[in-house]
C-alpha cells in the first residue's frame, strides 16, 4: 500500500505521528508536507496529495488539519 500524507500547521504532529507508525508496520508513504507549525497555506498540500491518488501514485490519500472543516 502507498499512502500520500498531508497537513496544515494544526494537523502537523499528528501527521508526523502517522507516518512513524505506519512505517513501523511496513506502509510507503509519501510526505507532502507541511514540515514545520509555522502557518501555511493548506490547499496546495491537498492537491498534492489528491493529485498522487489521482494519477495513480499512491492508493489512498490522508489530510488533516486542526478542525475537518478546511481539507474536507
Amino acid at each position: 500500500m502507498r499512502i500520500a500524507i498531508g497537513s496544515d500547521h494544526a494537523g502537523h504532529s499528528l501527521k508526523q505521528h502517522l507516518i512513524e507508525h505506519l512505517g513501523r508496520k511496513g506502509v510507503h508513504v509519501r510526505d507532502f508536507g507541511t514540515d514545520s507549525t509555522e502557518s501555511m497555506d493548506y490547499p496546495d498540500t491537498a492537491h498534492h496529495v489528491a493529485e498522487a491518488v489521482g494519477t495513480g501514485n499512491s492508493d489512498l490519500g490522508v489530510v488533516i488539519c486542526g478542525s475537518g472543516n478546511g481539507e474536507n
